[in-house]
């Protein structure tokens, strides 16, 4: 199983509309590919939130080529997606793992 990680940093000013927008359009999509079979969504804990919440959004498919399919066929139309609706309120940093 491969682990596509996304740790998100949102303005405060953003976080709530911003999770709305994750849980009932974003991951939604992704699923939609057809290309991961399930996803999660975490708030990191223990973090400094003066300048912004962290998130980690977490999505699980079966191999990495469907991983690197996600990433060629629909990752920048997505990525864009939050780009155009929250700007520069977000900084991502995106991991990739395999569960052992």
């Amino acid at each position: 199983m491969i682990i596509y990680n996304v740790t998100i940093k949102v303005d405060n000013e953003v976080a709530d509309a911003w999770v709305r927008w994750m849980k009932t359009e974003h991951m939604a999509e992704l699923l939609n590919t057809g290309l991961f079979t399930d996803c999660r969504l975490s708030r990191l804990l223990e973090q400094d939130e003066a300048d912004g919440i962290t998130y980690s959004a977490q999505y699980f498919c079966d191999t990495v080529e469907q991983y690197h399919r996600y990433i060629a066929e629909h990752a920048e139309n997505m990525r864009e997606k939050g780009r155009n609706l929250f700007g520069g309120k977000f900084v991502a940093f995106r991991s990739v793992m395999e569960v052992i």
